[in-house]
């Protein structure tokens, strides 16, 4: 889907800078991507006694990165 969209002065190139990535495309693309993670890990988090949840994100990251091996 194309779009046209003005970003605040810096924003893009920061965005860009912080991903590695390095088209403009797949920066928006690695931002949105982790905006909606986020959000959604966030509305989990926010119904506690509803459902059980245990927060695996630095267990997953470490088994992504090759260092939970034990």
């Amino acid at each position: 889907m194309r779009t046209t969209v003005e970003f605040p002065p810096g924003l893009l190139e920061e965005v860009l800078r912080l991903s590695g990535a390095k088209k403009k495309k797949e920066a928006l693309r690695i931002a949105l991507e982790d905006y909606i993670k986020r959000k959604k890990l966030e509305r989990l988090l926010s119904m506690p006694g509803k459902i059980e949840i245990i927060d695996m994100t630095k267990k997953l990251e470490e088994i992504e990165l090759g260092e939970g091996n034990n």
